[in-house]
């Protein structure tokens, strides 16, 4: 049932801009930017129906267009293309499947290594049934670049693009929905799977002397590996997008590429020394702050009414989430450090796979600190634009929906 009409009053078209300003200074950890980018963010949507879009403007930018599978490997356009990026993705198990065939028909011997089992199941199996890190770890994650590359551009370009059009979102604002619209896909499930993760560590929640009392973590659950894993994949994919320039660079190209940068560095360290307990505990602050930032940017796009109460939850989430836990992990590394034992922080020793010694413990706390000092510089322009909106009305989006789409225009002329 839509929710009450809004009186068209000066202040109140202000005040719902400024929701639109601020979650459009936060860039989600994942995204990208279209082919196509528009000059400024626009206002938040009537609650009125809007009708369809149609012709060029709502038409799908050339750079997702296919020219034939093999020139899409070599130019990269298969991390863009989903049917492209669907059949590499289908060789790694047909390959499996082949060698069980081959083995099942007494071709090979039943004690023939299946090499591709480690580009779709996590390696190094121990008797005890838990899993240890294994070099095989990389060609896991570059399946799984593939695996996201295709998810990503499935969901935004088959899913979430047709919703946005059926929602009678137009223009520029087809693009940015399904980014959002993908984003709130992959960290309900990854912030899901981090929660259910987290649960069954002793670190549950954010029992942060666990992080040192057992160290080190050399074994890990199935689901623990698998997760790591795959946050890692993704994260890669989301960096050689960037790296690349496959797609064309955001304004806010490098706070997007330092967030990344700390993250890889983050995601590869905790899990090269055994920290992946406090890794997990870092992803679930970020994933799950994040599917409410995704949420409140699709809101913003179909409802003026439900934007604002989504976003002062979103405020909230993300206050916590992003703050007080992230500030209370490096709280720990700070204070609990020492609770390691002696005998496991003796010396810097890779060879013997010995990590942590006294000056490990900052570099364990600079990356989770330079992420802090990110997401703060966000916080602050939130509250900054919120609080200008608010006593001071000194807004700079209050545009017209026809000199955006006439913007618009000029920009896709140009991209083509």
């Amino acid at each position: 049932m839509p929710g009450p009409a809004v009186t068209p009053n000066k202040p109140s078209q202000r005040r719902r801009s400024s929701v639109t300003s601020a979650l459009n200074q936060i860039p989600l950890n994942h995204e990208q930017a279209s082919s196509v980018q528009p000059v400024e963010e626009v206002k938040p949507l009537t609650s009125r129906p809007r009708p369809k879009s149609k012709g060029k403007r709502d038409a799908l930018p050339e750079i997702y267009s296919s020219n034939g599978f093999w020139d899409d490997v070599k130019t990269g356009r298969w991390m863009l293309i989903p049917s492209s990026s669907f059949k590499l993705m289908l060789i790694p198990p047909i390959l499996y499947l082949n060698h069980r065939l081959l083995v099942h028909y007494g071709i090979l011997g039943p004690d023939t290594p299946n090499i591709f089992e480690h580009l779709i199941f996590p390696s190094n199996r121990l008797p005890d049934g838990r899993y240890g890190k294994s070099w095989w770890d990389l060609a896991f994650m570059a399946n799984y670049i593939i695996f996201w590359s295709f998810v990503r551009q499935f969901m935004t370009l088959k899913v979430f693009r047709p919703m946005a059009m059926s929602l009678g979102i137009k223009g520029g604002k087809i693009m940015r929905f399904t980014e959002q619209g993908y984003a709130f896909f992959y960290f309900t499930i990854l912030g899901s799977l981090g929660v259910y993760v987290m649960h069954g560590l002793p670190t549950w929640w954010y029992k942060t002397e666990h992080f040192w009392l057992e160290y080190p973590h050399r074994e890990m659950t199935w689901e623990l590996k698998t997760y790591y894993l795959m946050q890692a994949a993704y994260w890669l994919q989301q960096t050689i997008l960037l790296a690349a320039k496959i797609e064309k660079p955001r304004k806010d190209f490098k706070e997007l590429v330092a967030h990344h940068i700390v993250t890889l560095w983050l995601v590869g360290w905790s899990y090269n020394i055994y920290l992946t307990y406090i890794g997990v505990s870092v992803f679930v602050t970020m994933d799950v702050s994040d599917i409410f930032l995704a949420l409140a940017k699709c809101v913003n796009y179909v409802s003026d009414f439900w934007s604002v109460p989504v976003f002062a939850w979103f405020i909230f989430v993300w206050s916590y989430f992003r703050h007080y836990l992230n500030i209370w992990i490096l709280w720990s590394v700070w204070t609990q450090f020492d609770l390691i034992r002696p005998s496991e922080r003796s010396g810097f020793d890779p060879l013997n796979d010995n990590w942590l010694s006294w000056w490990m413990k900052w570099q364990i706390f600079t990356p989770i600190f330079l992420l802090q000092l990110i997401n703060l510089f966000w916080y602050f322009l939130i509250w900054r634009i919120l609080v200008r909106a608010v006593f001071y009305r000194d807004l700079k989006d209050e545009r017209s929906d026809d000199e955006e789409e006439n913007e618009l225009e000029e920009v896709k002329e140009k991209a083509e």
